[in-house]
C-alpha cells in the first residue's frame, strides 16, 4: 500500500489569470508537478519510462475547483494512488490552504499505461504494478490536522 505524497508551494503573481485568481491550467500545472514528483518518489522517474519502454499517461481529468486562490496563499498539494485494474491507475489530488483550512480544490484523473515506442494501451508491467499500489485503506487523505 502506497503513502500521501504533499508538496508545499506559494502561490505567486505568474500563477494568476486576468480576474486576479489562480488560473484553471495552472491547478493542471500543479496536478501534473505533484504526480511526477511522487511517481519519482516511488523509484519511477522520467528516464525509467524510456529504459521500460512504457509510461503512466493521463487518458481523463475530473476537477473540481472549490475555492478561489490569491497571490501569498500556501498550498498544501497533494496526491495518492486509488484503484488499480490490468491497464489503469486512478490518481486522486487534494490542494489545502492551511490558514483557513480550506479544501480549494480536488481532481482525479486516470492513467493508462502506454508502450511508448508504438503508442499502443499495454498491461501494467510488475514494476509499475509494485510502485503504483493503492492508499492505505487505514489513512484519510482528507484528514489535514498534525
Amino acid at each position: 500500500m502506497s503513502q500521501l505524497f504533499e508538496q508545499h508551494i506559494q502561490v505567486n503573481a505568474q500563477h494568476l489569470d486576468a480576474l486576479g485568481y489562480v488560473n484553471n491550467v495552472v491547478y493542471m500545472g500543479w496536478m501534473q508537478d505533484v504526480a511526477l514528483a511522487h511517481t519519482t518518489a516511488l523509484g519511477l522517474s522520467l528516464q525509467d519510462y524510456v529504459r521500460l519502454n512504457h509510461a503512466m499517461v493521463a487518458s481523463e481529468h475530473h476537477v473540481k475547483y472549490r475555492k478561489a486562490c490569491f497571490v501569498g496563499d500556501e498550498l498544501i498539494l497533494r496526491t495518492w494512488l486509488g484503484e488499480l485494474t490490468a491497464f489503469t491507475s486512478i490518481r486522486y489530488y487534494l490542494f489545502y490552504r492551511p490558514q483557513d483550512q480550506a479544501i480549494v480544490f480536488q481532481a482525479n484523473s486516470v492513467f493508462a499505461c502506454v508502450e511508448l515506442s508504438s503508442g499502443k494501451v499495454k498491461r501494467l508491467s510488475p514494476t509499475f504494478i509494485q510502485a503504483y499500489q493503492p492508499l492505505d485503506a487505514a489513512i484519510e487523505p482528507t484528514n489535514f490536522i498534525v
